[in-house]
């Protein structure tokens, strides 16, 4: 294979088809104005990023690494976020020097950035994460990214976020400071299921929530980011055992629809005016981009099991193992070709390594490529090194034009970053 084996492919033309769908299905619908904020820890390639700024996109940095690759690539300041509820320093700085809006989520966090603005001798624009109640969704179920239960039990459970009376103390803090912006309120939860219902909960809530800010500081919101959690739809299905981003999925239409719907009721009921709507799909975009292909090895079987070994691994598809994620597996060549046996597509690594588990597939062979798709996103931003291994490459593929966008790492690479006291050397190839 040109660029070696394993390697993760990426698909510009369609990274750019699924932004376009979400921004036209957005801007259709939404009574106000519209900024959609690519989740750039979904794929945190520069070159996915530069793709976003030719497209108008703005970008969500969760902390220092992501915001400079953002700012490397030369993306507008003011259209990207910084989101995290433990910022550091130096990041709140880089953001405040650079110009983002910070969306506090830490009661301290506020008159640390008031610190900084006033020795920067800068102003800083300022949102607030929410701690939304959700109870309407207090029987409705998703996977679990945040821990079992419910999808307001999870929301309930996780660290983010700021309290209702939380919220109207920094509010009431900030319109004091003199270096300080309010721009936006903010919520995500990775929701993860197949319906646009609990979006539309989620966006209502927040004007609900913009009411209550109003009545006890005078101050309303004029920008929601409702975050990300967006499925897509594959007649297969992904994630946890196959069972979201199905052909039941909601479309960018229906997400559209729905939400734009429920602001535009709540708003009008609440008097308040439409606020600006900020969304930041992340997997939806760049998840069905990207294929991860590595190379069949050993093919073994004990009479009752077979297993294809591949070079890939849960190192790169780690929710293979972490979440039980189904990524649907294709032979490259021949790939219409019927399947005849199941198999368990296994990698290398030191522990059992199962990227797909009793699928249906034609004969395969030492040197066969497998690829498994939707792979675009949370692979390359998520993969490790477990056993010493080395990261793929990652090829950018545009028209005829196949480039390379990560490049593999070597030997080098692996033991670069370690140092041996001299001590030890010194012991260790002593004659």
């Amino acid at each position: 294979m040109r660029f070696g084996s394993p390697l993760l492919i990426i698909s510009e033309s369609q990274f750019r088809y699924g932004y376009r769908q979400f921004r036209d299905a957005f801007r259709a619908r939404y009574p106000g104005e519209v900024e959609i904020l690519f989740a750039n820890k979904s794929n945190n390639s520069l070159a996915l990023r530069h793709i976003m700024n030719q497209e108008g996109a703005g970008g969500d940095c969760f902390g220092v690494n992501e915001m400079y690759i953002a700012l490397l690539a030369g993306t507008n300041p003011k259209t990207l976020v910084l989101n995290g509820s433990n910022k550091q320093t130096e990041e709140l700085e880089m953001a405040i020097t650079n110009g983002l809006c910070i969306n506090i989520d830490a009661m301290d966090e506020l008159d640390r950035i008031d610190s900084i603005c006033k020795t920067l001798n800068k102003t800083a624009d300022v949102g607030i994460r929410l701690a939304l109640d959700l109870d309407p969704l207090a029987n409705k179920t998703g996977v679990a990214m945040h821990g079992p239960g419910t999808l307001k039990e999870q929301s309930d459970s996780t660290k983010w976020g700021m309290t209702r009376e939380q919220t109207v103390e920094i509010v009431n803090k900030a319109k004091n400071m003199a270096h300080i912006e309010l721009k936006e309120t903010h919520f995500h939860l990775s929701r993860m299921t197949n319906e646009a219902e609990p979006f539309a909960v989620m966006a209502r809530e927040m004007i609900s929530w913009s009411a209550y800010i109003t009545e006890h500081t005078g101050w309303t919101p004029p920008c929601v980011d409702i975050g990300g959690g967006w499925t897509f739809g594959k007649w297969y299905g992904t994630g946890p055992n196959g069972q979201i981003d199905d052909s039941s999925a909601p479309s960018a239409n229906d997400y559209a629809e729905q939400i734009s719907q429920a602001i535009e009721d709540e708003a009008q009921k609440c008097q308040l005016p439409i606020p600006k709507l900020r969304i930041e799909p992340g997997r939806i975009l760049s998840g069905p981009t990207g294929v991860a292909v590595g190379t069949v090895g050993a093919v073994k079987e004990n009479g009752k099991k077979k297993w294809v070994n591949l070079d890939l691994s849960t190192n790169h598809l780690s929710w293979a193992a972490i979440l039980d994620w189904y990524y649907h597996a294709v032979p490259v060549e021949n790939a219409a070709q019927e399947p005849t046996e199941t198999v368990d597509l296994v990698g290398p690594l030191c522990n059992s390594d199962e990227l797909g588990k009793h699928r249906e597939m034609p004969p395969l062979s030492r040197g066969d490529f497998v690829a498994f798709l939707d792979a675009g996103g949370y692979v390359e931003s998520q993969a490790a090194r477990y056993n010493a291994q080395c990261l793929p490459a990652t090829v950018l593929v545009c028209g005829n034009d196949a480039e390379i966008t990560t490049e593999r790492e070597q030997l080098r690479d692996v033991s670069g970053r370690f140092r041996v006291p001299a001590r030890l050397l010194k012991s260790s190839f002593a004659q």
